[in-house]
């Protein structure tokens, strides 16, 4: 929006204002959509750009590999995870994609989704992850099961019963916003992670808001997979976010883009980040600063 009446400056804000790039006669209210990113933060960005302009083979094959842990690591610190189930993807989208997607390949050990199963989800649900839900469900021939989860709620039992008196024999997944951008509800994870858990059923969440926003600590959420933005709460660059996969997922999931990582020969790093650390030449520079 158009700032027409702005307050007074005090000094205070001049110093917050003078951190940024935004545009001084607006007043940004959805930094919830794209962010925005500090200008210290950008100008660190560019040092790396211009290193990987300078020796673009010294970078790719030679320093970003290190880049790509040291971020993890603290990446992991932050939001409870093990680095071994964290892997860079450039917005959350992408991650609820990945995994929708890979849930219908067939790999060994693994029974894909299938005509019959049915993938719940709430009417909270934001519409680009459930467009991708929509796409899989119809390429397989599964139902999308709607649980309607009542706004404005008085208690999180509302969320879980509405969500768990969905379930049948045939739920196969669920996917859950973990706060939700059209009513920013936060969901009860926890307890209703805990209950599919023991039947059997894996849970996928859209933490895009999260991670910055509320504490995270995936490795005691016990979810399957779980997917955030950085480029939000975080104030990371565009490009910048994650998906978690539990250990015992990952022999399923692969990146949305096949590249050198399927059949490398590596034996010190795991065919989960080698698939998605490199997925073709991009600019990685957003996911790989770290503090």
């Amino acid at each position: 929006m158009t700032n027409h009446d702005s307050p007074p400056i005090t000094q205070a804000s001049q110093h917050w204002r003078s951190l940024w790039s935004l545009d001084p006669t607006v007043t940004f209210l959805n930094h919830g959509s794209f962010g925005a990113c500090p200008i210290a933060i950008l100008e660190k960005q560019q040092v790396l750009r211009s290193k990987l302009e300078a020796e673009p083979l010294q970078f790719f094959g030679v320093e970003l590999e290190d880049l790509l842990d040291t971020a993890r690591q603290a990446l992991a610190n932050f939001v409870g995870a093990e680095v071994a189930s964290l892997a860079f993807v450039p917005n959350a989208t992408t991650g609820v994609n990945t995994v929708l997607r890979s849930l219908c390949l067939p790999i060994s050990g693994f029974t894909p989704l299938q005509a019959g199963d049915e993938l719940l989800t709430t009417n909270h649900e934001y519409n680009a992850s459930r467009n991708a839900l929509n796409f899989v469900a119809q390429c397989v021939g599964a139902t999308v099961v709607v649980a309607e989860v009542p706004f404005p709620i008085d208690s999180s039992e509302q969320a879980i019963s509405a969500i768990l008196d969905k379930v049948s024999a045939k739920t196969r997944l669920v996917l859950l916003d973990h706060i939700t951008s059209q009513t920013s509800l936060v969901f009860p994870l926890k307890p209703l992670i805990n209950e599919l858990n023991q039947r059997n059923i894996d849970v996928l969440v859209d933490g895009a808001h999260a991670p910055g926003m509320i504490p995270l600590n995936l490795a005691e959420l016990g979810v399957a997979y779980y997917t955030g933005n950085c480029h939000k709460w975080l104030c990371s660059p565009k490009g910048a976010a994650f998906l978690y996969v539990r250990e015992d997922k990952q022999f399923m999931i692969r990146p949305l883009v096949i590249s050198h990582g399927a059949n490398s020969p590596r034996p010190d790093r795991s065919r989960f980040h080698l698939e998605f650390d490199w997925t073709g030449t991009t600019d990685p520079t957003p996911y790989s600063l770290h503090s």
